[in-house]
């Protein structure tokens, strides 16, 4: 079956690509193999000149491969060209940094001489999903390759124009043949790669189920895995937080990206003192917003990524508003055949509601009321989900103790939960295992040698 660019905004077909036949994908794995064995020789001065030559090719050439971001899963260009830019962040960050984090790290023992060495895997295959196309790949990309690991891209099938670009900027930055390298497979024959005898680790970002289902069969092939999965993330309003600048960061981050984040906000757990004042705010806000051509200047949100996930998504609305929910702004699908999603607001969500219990991948804003602090952090601790959740509070000391109390891989105070090179990024519960970014995601797939000196 051909895999096909899609454009969302418009319905129409951009391109179409052969996926890779077993013999061609058998021989990129070989190549890979092969590869890794004299990247592996090569010093951090050599791999870094590489990667800053990559970084520049980033900014330089951001607006084309932005496009091509906007062009295939419906982002608009001007997020699409930040999205390009931030990913030379993370090769300048690692390209920095990473001799620093694989030194050798110097143990006190019994030994004359002990210390712990970190030596790259080989052949890491990244499983990695359309919302954003450059950078989910490049937090796997720059570290892995940093570490002295190859890499082989199983990207989402319906971006694999970005999938492509990325392996061209790969190329164009001089890095050796097949150290980095595009498999155009459709998710039933990704097994086949897992299962292969060089491929040594997986990463995958992704839902719950691929989660589940890569995780599985790594396990039994006793392979290293970080998963970066789902998300509910809580957005918790104290009554003495800013409301103002919290209905304005909390719009931002539920429509970042159509809603189709694994880091927006989608729970807001409003303390029962301010619900009614920051819902207004946020409701207006929200109202506000502009969509349209994803290409244009002045479009706040586009489509979501395929006209199936927004049925999908409604599907969930409905649900929830059959179980009680009320909308409090309303929205949804446009028609049946487009993938243009106009932004909700619903309240009075409860347990056994799909906005709820389940991750709402889209413009939609499930609101529910906590009757204090201990409340809130109750309600955004009864989730399945683990992986990023902000605390709005004027009191610094007492964010920090929400904070600490709210079950996540990360949570941010006063601020958007988002993903920067010098933090790592991960999750915990059904929200996945492992760490990107920061010196933590470079020593994921690293063989972390004991060596004793007797």
């Amino acid at each position: 079956m051909a895999i096909e660019s899609i454009n969302p905004a418009t319905g129409e077909t951009v391109k179409t690509f052969d996926p890779h036949t077993p013999t061609e994908v058998e021989q990129k794995v070989q190549a890979a193999h092969k590869a890794f064995g004299l990247w592996k020789k090569t010093g951090f001065e050599e791999r870094a000149g590489h990667m800053r030559r990559q970084a520049d090719i980033l900014e330089n050439e951001a607006e084309r491969y932005g496009r091509i971001i906007s062009l295939e899963m419906g982002k608009p260009l001007k997020d699409a060209v930040a999205e390009v830019k931030k990913c030379a962040l993370a090769c300048r960050y690692y390209a920095d940094n990473a001799a620093s984090f694989m030194q050798d790290e110097v143990i006190e023992s019994e030994a004359s001489r002990s210390l712990i060495a970190f030596e790259p895997l080989g052949v890491v295959l990244a499983i990695m999903p359309w919302n954003f196309p450059f950078w989910q790949a490049y937090r796997f990309l720059a570290p892995a390759l940093m570490a002295g690991n190859v890499g082989i891209l199983k990207h989402a099938s319906n971006v694999p124009q970005s999938a492509l670009a990325i392996e061209e900027i790969v190329r164009k930055a001089g890095f050796p043949d097949n150290v980095f390298q595009t498999l155009l497979i459709g998710s039933g024959d990704v097994n086949a790669v897992i299962e292969h005898p060089l491929v040594q680790a997986v990463t995958l970002t992704g839902s719950e189920g691929a989660g589940a289902q890569v995780g599985e069969k790594a396990g039994q092939q006793i392979k290293k895995t970080v998963l970066e999965l789902g998300g509910s993330d809580a957005f918790i309003v104290l009554e003495d937080a800013d409301l103002e600048k919290a209905a304005e960061v909390a719009v931002k981050s539920r429509m970042v990206n159509s809603g189709q984040s694994c880091i927006a906000a989608k729970r807001f757990i409003l303390v029962a003192e301010i619900a009614d004042a920051f819902l207004e705010k946020m409701k207006a806000r929200m109202q506000a917003l502009k969509t349209g051509d994803p290409l244009t200047d002045d479009c706040d949100y586009g489509p979501m990524a395929r006209k199936d996930l927004a049925e999908e998504l409604q599907h969930q609305v409905t649900q929830s508003v059959e179980r009680g929910a009320e909308v409090v702004l309303d929205g949804g699908r446009v028609d049946g055949e487009s993938a243009y999603f106009k932004p909700m607001i619903l309240k009075n969500v409860k347990p056994g509601m799909p906005a709820y219990e389940e991750e709402m991948f889209g413009p939609v804003a499930a609101v529910i009321v906590a009757k204090d602090e201990a409340d809130a952090i109750r309600i955004a601790n009864d989730s399945r989900y683990g992986l990023g959740g902000a605390v709005w509070t004027q009191d610094t000391e007492r964010g920090l103790r929400v904070a600490r109390q709210v079950e996540t891989g990360a949570m941010f105070i006063n601020a958007i939960v988002h993903s920067s090179p010098e933090m790592p990024f991960g999750g915990i519960k059904k929200s996945g295992y492992g760490r990107e970014l920061s010196y933590l995601g470079i020593r994921e797939f690293v063989n972390q040698k004991s060596i004793w000196v007797g």
